[in-house]
């Protein structure tokens, strides 16, 4: 897997603004971005100019941009791109952090590149930006049919986890923040391994069948 030279300049996570989405699954990649800024001793605040809450911190003396787009998932590209292009952040200097549907609550992933597989945060930023070209973290929620609810898929983002679910949620949260520096300088391949392999290990053992 290849690494940026640089390392991640922009760490972006999506979601929906409002109290009556904080809690809700549509909005866990800002759970990993609000966590990362107090690993980092900041807070986001609001900035107009690039739609959204943002913070600056240093990392190995380059600056670093933490952002939370305020526009509603589906216009979360104009943020994206109104600030990549302001300080001339390439793509592959860009990790979003975001829900997916397609990985199971404790699942995580970080990939460059892909499809959108239907996220509308994603497609957006796809369209600002030009490319899919881009780091991302997928942070499982699960889908209503692999878990067995009777929901619709909108209608289940936009809800609550349940208790077991956030806890899986907020290990995956918590092992992507404990590898961040090796994402922030570049060595991304190592810290692929090393989530991965951390992630998937805690998976299976937590969900193994019990022994006959």
């Amino acid at each position: 897997m290849t690494t940026t030279s640089t390392g991640i300049r922009l760490i972006v996570g999506l979601g929906n603004p409002g109290p009556q989405y904080e809690d809700t699954r549509h909005n866990a990649g800002v759970w990993f971005l609000n966590a990362l800024a107090r690993k980092l001793g900041t807070s986001l605040q609001t900035d107009k100019r690039f739609f959204g809450d943002l913070a600056k911190v240093k990392f190995q003396g380059e600056d670093v941009w933490l952002l939370f787009p305020t526009t509603y998932m589906n216009r979360s590209g104009q943020a994206v791109g109104a600030l990549s292009k302001f300080f001339k952040i390439e793509p592959s200097e860009i990790l979003v952090a975001h829900d997916e549907l397609d990985m199971l609550p404790g699942q995580l992933k970080i990939k460059k590149g892909g499809g959108h597989a239907g996220h509308n945060g994603l497609r957006d930023i796809q369209a600002h930006i030009g490319t899919n070209d881009y780091w991302r973290a997928r942070i499982g929620i699960g889908h209503p049919r692999t878990l067995n609810l009777q929901q619709g898929v909108a209608d289940f983002v936009l809800h609550r986890p349940s208790t077991e679910q956030q806890q899986e949620i907020d290990f995956c949260v918590n092992v992507l923040l404990k590898h961040m520096d090796l994402v922030l300088n570049g060595q991304i391949a190592k810290a692929t391994t090393q989530v991965h392999t951390e992630v998937d290990q805690a998976f299976k053992l937590r969900h193994a069948p019990p022994a006959k």
